[in-house]
């Protein structure tokens, strides 16, 4: 019998009634029972677990194992028991609790064996009110690892690992810890997978919050298991990855989550003489991450936290976890010193002389954001019209500097163009329980683009559009576009304008996927013939003589009155134009008596200034059109050689001759007569 594709490890203790929707959403996997095994380990359960596994075996007697011992205490020793038991080419640990998507070992495997990945991490959920991890889920990965990645983030084994890849390192949940032995295996698979799958667009496992509070994180109280663990997945990474950029962003987990979770759920509520032991234990647990170059990826406040746990100022750093806590509840943000250029947060001991703390760990002045709004977004010939609001938030708007940057993307060119500040009474009120006003963000700018390269027209290229926004001689710049009113249109609209004696094209647009403005001069991205279309030629009806009437679409924005024509060639120096009238909104008539026009084989296009397109052939049964000039008959048709410029693609060309007199009456003569 083939080996199984997946081997399910469920490590059960107490697990009534969770414990049937766990086996039962394994058994319904649209992978199929055939492709699973599910192995679930009773560690020493006193509730109806042994009980509801022998029903489910009956139920299931092809697909589940059931395996006993008694309580270890953690989950550790069930899982590695069901490990050490599985078959399947490839492991995933389910908890008793929780349960997955119909579709999540089929989705997961098949990211594993396109990609030839070890292993795959697949969305999670939450359910009743349990927090699940969401950052590293923002989009499928194919193939990535923990640097250029956030899976690091997620440390629970609630993944599918390659069974390959754990026996060759002899990966096993360590027993000896009653939290955080999850990390130290996760970890080690995570350092030596070949290639890592997210699966990011279903949702493949559900974690429940259970009601008795029964969940083992839960259920641990106390800093010490968690200051114990801490070392060694610290010890892990020293290991295994060496000083720099990559051990950091590793880092940074650990000196945030880890140590905000152990401060703030547990060190505050213990004994005053187990506070300094567990705080001890924990700053020469993070000392080996901590380095200067490190502060630039922390957050103020992880700065000043780790500050304090680094020089074991216990009682500040009481003070500091309560006013964390009380700025969660009333989810206002702290108000803010400006210094110099600078933006400091004003947590507790700011500059205070008896508990002297460093500025750099108030200094937010990089993780300030701008807050902005666009009301008017409107290209009127040449001119780009800006209007809306921006201001950095926490900083009052007096002293006001803010700019328009216009910078093309390519060569890094820029220019800094003035805007009018505009009132904006009581923004800000409904937000920080009113605590910061900002009555002067509005701003209005104008870009012409013949002037706004310092006095000269703007070259062609792509030109991003951002706020330099400044207030109080703090200052942050942010691209535009991606928060504006209902009736401001994102939609991409070309414009041609006259540009000292030319026509230019001048695009608007908005980018993916974030939605900025963005300027398009000479038809980088967006060209003029796209928005230009021919629908159909057809002699005019009750014209007083031949007229040809050519119908179209026009969708630019704009194009100057006069500039849109159809222009015939006889391809022996003579030309003929005629002008397009507008009809409605984006619709064209052009109008082509084709009485007035000599002898010859006609071609034609469709021009906009220096923009042709050529006219698309007649229809080969496409009617003649006949008249007479000066008693002479002449005719008009499409002509038989109507092929392109060598592309193969037929084109416009219409016949237009005297009619030969004596082909004329011999045709005549050939005519049956009428009885």
């Amino acid at each position: 019998m083939p080996a199984p594709s997946v081997s399910v490890i469920v490590a059960a203790y107490n697990a009534m009634p969770y414990l049937t929707r766990c086996v039962t959403s394994v058994a319904e996997q649209s992978i199929g029972r055939d492709a699973l095994e599910v192995i679930v380990v009773d560690d020493g359960s006193t509730d109806d677990t042994p009980l509801e596994l022998e029903r489910l075996t009956g139920l299931y007697p092809a697909l589940l194992r059931v395996l006993r011992q008694e309580n270890s205490g953690g989950p550790s020793a069930p899982r590695n028991l069901g490990l050490d038991h599985a078959e399947g080419t490839y492991v995933f640990f389910l908890d008793a609790d929780d349960y997955l998507g119909p579709q999540a070992l089929e989705r997961m495997v098949a990211a594993a064996e396109r990609h030839s990945t070890d292993v795959v991490l697949g969305r999670t959920v939450g359910i009743g009110g349990r927090g699940a991890p969401t950052s590293m889920f923002r989009k499928n990965q194919a193939r990535t690892d923990v640097f250029s990645s956030r899976v690091w983030w997620t440390l629970n084994p609630m993944k599918l690992f390659r069974r390959e890849l754990l026996e060759r390192h002899h990966l096993r949940f360590p027993t000896d810890l009653p939290i955080g032995e999850d990390q130290l295996f996760v970890g080690a698979a995570y350092l030596h997978a070949d290639g890592i799958s997210v699966v990011a667009d279903y949702d493949c496992l559900y974690w429940v919050q259970r009601e008795d509070g029964g969940n083992i994180t839960r259920r641990l109280k106390g800093s010490e298991p968690r200051v114990r663990f801490l070392p060694r997945v610290i010890g892990l990474i020293l290991d295994h990855v060496p000083p720099g950029p990559g051990r950091d962003h590793l880092a940074h987990r650990h000196l945030t989550v880890d140590v905000w979770n152990t401060l703030a759920g547990q060190l505050v509520h213990e004994p005053r003489a187990t506070q300094h032991a567990m705080l001890a234990q924990l700053a020469d647990a993070i000392e080996p991450l901590l380095h200067d170059g490190l502060n630039d990826r922390l957050p103020a406040m992880a700065r000043l936290r780790l500050h304090l746990v680094r020089h074991r100022k216990l009682d500040e750093l009481l003070d500091v976890v309560a006013f964390e806590k009380e700025t969660q509840r009333d989810k206002a943000a702290t108000p803010l010193l400006i210094d110099a250029g600078r933006a400091y947060a004003r947590y507790p001991y700011l500059r205070d002389p008896a508990h002297p703390v460093p500025d750099l760990c108030y200094d937010v002045t990089d993780q300030l954001t701008v807050r902005h709004h666009v009301t008017r977004a409107q290209l009127i010939g040449a001119t780009l019209h800006l209007a809306g609001h921006a201001y950095l938030h926490r900083v009052e708007t007096f002293d006001v500097t803010t700019e328009l940057v216009l910078r093309e993307r390519d060569s890094g060119v820029e220019f800094r163009l003035p805007v009018t500040h505009t009132p904006t009474p009581k923004l800000g009120a409904d937000e920080d329980a009113g605590r910061f006003a900002y009555d002067l963000a509005g701003f209005e700018a104008r870009v012409d683009i013949t002037t706004a390269a310092d006095g000269t027209p703007l070259t062609d290229g792509l030109w991003d559009i951002s706020l330099a926004v400044g207030a109080q001689g703090v200052g942050k710049e942010a691209r535009i576009g991606s928060r504006r009113a209902g009736d401001v249109s994102g939609a991409t609209r070309t414009h041609v304008v006259p540009v000292d004696g030319t026509l230019r094209a001048v695009t608007l647009y908005t980018t993916r996927p974030h939605g900025n403005f963005t300027l398009d001069l000479g038809e980088r991205k967006h060209t003029v013939p796209s928005s230009l279309t021919v629908d159909g030629i057809r002699w005019a009806a009750h014209a007083p003589a031949a007229e040809l009437e050519i119908n179209g679409l026009c969708t630019l924005g704009s194009y100057p009155d006069g500039a849109l024509s159809a222009v015939l060639d006889n391809g022996r120096g003579t030309t003929a134009t005629f002008p397009a009238r507008r009809d409605g909104e984006v619709g064209f008539v052009i109008r082509v008596p084709v009485t007035g026009l000599s002898a010859g084989t006609w071609s034609g296009e469709l021009r906009l200034g220096a923009w042709a397109l050529p006219l698309p052939p007649l229809p080969s049964r496409f009617p003649a059109a006949k008249w007479r000039r000066l008693a002479l008959p002449w005719y008009a048709k499409p002509a038989s050689s109507g092929s392109g410029n060598g592309d193969g693609r037929k084109r416009f060309a219409l016949r237009v001759a005297r009619t030969a007199l004596a082909k004329a009456l011999l045709g005549r003569l050939r005519q049956p007569r009428r009885p």
